[in-house]
């Protein structure tokens, strides 16, 4: 951890400037978001020195509160967190004058989202810059906004900023997600508003633009004359759990897709923006997006988990998980094959798979390239030719591992398969990270490159539209609990003559 701390440490003495005073008014301040996410992003900001003196935390419920018991409790549970190592807060144990800083700065008010004398009493205490964090359920998005548009907390004056974080679902289909992108900005201007996906914090993902963008040898081939295809793979071998009452009306289409496995589609899909100004990052990222056709259902499939055994232990079906259906037909999986209608992507088939209870915990993009144009070892009856396969790890090893085919040692000409790659931590500093941190100073100095604009959003939800219209009546296939998914989604790259790579980082 002390060598954690220091590389953090060393972002601010590398020219990093603390973000500008400012406070952070968490709505749902005793949710499990604040908790588990927040306050630990939080802690690491402060250890590394990138929250000024002039901060403050001001956190919002419905609950009696006081301000020594947010910090009492906030405290205890980032201690408990210390000593978790399944949590997302790899520390083991609690610096007292990075949390000092964090706990000397916590307030706590009692109020109901829905009424205007909660922004009132919010306006008494918040002066100058400040953003409003919506760390609550969906619904209370589009009210919370109103409540602080009716109520003046918007309105930006002389060099002061207001900004709104409004995390995921933004919306559960294209009709929603247009009616609360135009009910927001009712209230405040684009600018004003972050709708936060996670998974742009991770150091990984952040990295995918100067990947390509910064070697001269990938991007003259990241193209369609080069591919072959790509697949983006987010699986979990966690199950739903407790987590059945959000799940149920959710699913895996609609908790994954238009979002997370957007974000990486978009990431390895962009054209090159001309600089690295939000606004070119997010339009070439948008355009993208609205290049995506929109995915009819014979170009998907629906898998739900049955009981099975998932590392070493016997677990449940999704139907025997508490606050679930015994009937249900609710999604835990979903493989997709989309189509990419520009001149970049034209003919490769990007295969997006994600689900819960398989056999391994991985998200990676794997890019296959075509094999080379005159193929002198085919007749060689002991080759084992494979494709070149160039695989971009973000969890939970962090790095880019690519497998081609070289000649075997010895007198006949044999070819086999070696990988080469590399792990950030083995070339860079390892630092406390659970996601959120560079994501919250972004928003805090205004730099929007890493959220989604709302023309992002709504192609993201238009490609999977046809899907939500024409699934209500259809049933779910079922995949044992533990196993690679349902063999569905294996017969959908199997007309295509492809097939998907091993969660293990096998190629077959």
């Amino acid at each position: 951890m002390a060598e954690q701390t220091t590389a953090l440490k060393n972002d601010a003495a590398c020219g990093t400037k603390p973000a500008p005073p400012c406070t952070l008014v968490i709505f749902g301040a005793g949710g499990d978001l604040t908790k588990r996410l927040l306050m630990p992003s939080l802690y690491n900001l402060a250890g590394a020195g990138l929250l000024p003196a002039g901060f403050s935390i001001l956190g919002v419920d419905h609950n009696d509160g006081t301000d020594e018991g947010l910090r009492d409790t906030l405290t205890k549970t980032l201690e408990a967190f210390s000593k978790d190592p399944t949590s997302e807060f790899h520390a083991d144990h609690i610096d007292p004058k990075s949390w000092g800083f964090i706990r000397e700065r916590l307030h706590y008010l009692k109020g109901d989202f829905e009424k205007p004398e909660t922004f009132a009493a919010i306006k008494a205490k918040v002066t100058g810059n400040a953003v409003f964090y919506c760390a609550v359920a969906a619904r209370f998005f589009g009210t919370i906004v109103d409540g602080l548009g009716q109520a003046g907390l918007l309105k930006q004056e002389g060099d002061s900023f207001r900004r709104v974080v409004i995390e995921k679902p933004f919306g559960s289909d294209l009709a929603s997600a247009r009616e609360l992108n135009a009910r927001i900005l009712k209230q405040g201007d684009e600018s004003q508003f972050f709708r936060i996906d996670h998974f742009l914090g991770k150091e990984t993902v952040q990295s995918i633009m100067a990947f390509r963008f910064a070697n001269g040898l990938l991007e003259p081939v990241w193209r369609r004359e080069y591919i072959d295809s790509i697949q983006i793979t987010a699986a979990e071998t966690v199950g739903v759990e407790e987590r059945g009452g959000f799940y149920e009306p959710t699913g895996a289409l609609r908790d994954m897709v238009p979002n997370h496995m957007f974000q990486l589609l978009c990431m390895v899909g962009m054209e090159p923006p001309n600089s690295f100004d939000a606004e070119a990052v997010r339009t070439e990222k948008a355009k993208l997006a609205e290049a995506v056709r929109p995915i009819p259902p014979e170009d998907a499939v629906r898998g739900q988990y049955a009981a099975g055994t998932s590392e070493g232990r016997d677990v449940p079906a999704y139907r025997d998980e508490p606050h679930v259906a015994k009937d249900s037909v609710t999604e835990t999986y979903i493989a997709l094959k989309l189509h990419i209608e520009n001149w970049r992507w034209a003919g490769v088939p990007f295969y997006i798979r994600t689900g819960k209870r398989m056999t391994g915990r991985r998200t990676e993009i794997a890019v296959l390239f075509k094999p080379a144009p005159f193929k002198m070892f085919e007749e060689t009856p002991t080759a084992d030719l494979g494709p070149t396969v160039m695989r971009i790890l973000i969890d939970p090893d962090h790095g880019v591992s690519t497998e081609f085919n070289v000649k075997v040692p010895g007198p006949q000409m044999k070819i086999g398969r070696v990988r080469s790659g590399f792990r950030y931590k083995d070339f860079f500093a390892d630092t406390p990270n659970v996601g959120y941190e560079t994501l919250l100073y972004d928003c805090m100095t205004g730099d929007a490159t890493l959220f989604q604009r709302a023309d992002n959003i709504e192609a993201g939800w238009a490609a999977v539209d046809p899907l939500l219209k024409g699934w209500p009546q259809a049933d779910v296939t079922f995949y044992p609990a533990g196993s690679t998914g349902p063999k569905e989604a294996d017969e959908l790259l199997a007309r295509d003559g492809r097939h998907w790579l091993g969660l293990d980082g096998e190629t077959d």
